[in-house]
């Protein structure tokens, strides 16, 4: 069954997220503080066996010069700078396997797809720890530090997640004029991040994206990942001004409503994870070029592949390239 408003609500929906007056300073300072760290990328090799495409292993500093890992992928005999990819995971996974995930080096692009701290562990696997002080929280990640923006899981992925573009425009294979960023469900969450941190992307896309219209979302799904929140504050009474208070910080909402590059998104209809109400919060506000595309009888997986297909579509437009 639909999950949530139908197409006619959800073209006049409106997301109820607050602005933060210090929204702005708040991420400046945190990306400046991450570029006080050089860069500083390191690859080395990976012996895959495969003929048409080269991998390697990456490591950047990340947030407070912490080291960040990624895999590069590369099709085979390039012989000039190519457009890339900046790939961000879904929620519990990390980079995976060197022999995973080759669609965007197929398709002819340097594709670096990030690890993400502290998770990999249940569905794909992570290299990439998350130095922080212990704090009381529910399992996972979604209430790691939540009382204080400064402290939150959150700053330290999206900086991450910003400095994976540094990392990739800084390569020898890498056109840094045209570098887009993908992802979904909290992949897609970060890509809007960063397409609200960064104005020099060349296009950006988000498959049904999580981490976007925090008071919406915890009011209309019991599902995890958002479901974390409500069982922190189940126990944790009298904190629901300050978990909100944090959570605009990092809602995609705020995020669209800055950014400016072409976007692919997409929302499922039958989505309890990520409910597309969310999804069209940050839609709606989004500041540059934008498309969507509505899965009507799919749940989270959204799209599948055909979002894959969008979004190469997507890029190749906005890359300047002819369909192949």
């Amino acid at each position: 069954m639909l999950t949530d408003l139908s197409p006619d609500d959800l073209a006049t929906y409106r997301s109820a997220q607050v602005d933060p007056a210090d929204f702005d300073s708040f991420w400046a300072q945190t990306l400046a503080e991450a570029a006080g760290h050089d860069i500083d990328v390191r690859l080395a090799e990976v012996a895959t066996g495969l003929a048409t495409i080269k991998v390697y292993d990456v490591t950047f500093k990340g947030f407070a010069g912490q080291d960040v890992r990624a895999w590069l992928r590369l099709p085979a005999g390039i012989e000039q700078p190519l457009p890339a990819v900046v790939q961000y995971v879904g929620y519990g996974g990390g980079r995976g396997h060197a022999l995973e995930n080759l669609f965007w080096a197929s398709a002819g692009y340097a594709h670096l797809q990030m690890d993400t701290r502290g998770q990999g562990a249940s569905w794909s696997l992570g290299a990439t720890p998350d130095d922080a002080p212990a704090s009381s929280q529910v399992p996972g990640v979604m209430t790691r530090g939540i009382l204080d923006p400064a402290t939150y899981y959150y700053r330290r992925l999206f900086t991450d997640a910003v400095r994976a573009v540094d990392a990739a425009r800084s390569l020898e294979a890498v056109d840094a004029h045209r570098v887009a960023v993908v992802g979904g469900s909290q992949g897609g969450g970060m890509a809007l991040a960063v397409s609200g941190l960064r104005s020099d992307l060349a296009a950006s896309a988000a498959f049904v994206p999580f981490l976007c219209d925090f008071p919406r979302a915890v009011r209309v799904t019991d599902s995890y990942p958002y479901r974390e929140i409500l069982d922190y504050l189940k126990v944790h009474r009298g904190e629901q001004e300050q978990v909100h208070r944090t959570l605009a910080y990092f809602d995609g909402v705020n995020f669209a409503s800055r950014a400016t590059a072409p976007i692919y998104l997409s929302a499922a209809l039958r989505d309890p994870v990520c409910p597309p109400s969310t999804v069209y919060g940050a839609y709606h506000v989004y500041g540059g070029p934008k498309e969507i595309a509505v899965w009507e009888y799919n749940a989270h997986e959204g799209g599948g592949i055909l979002d894959e297909a969008g979004a190469l579509h997507h890029f190749r437009k906005r890359f300047g390239e002819a369909e192949v």
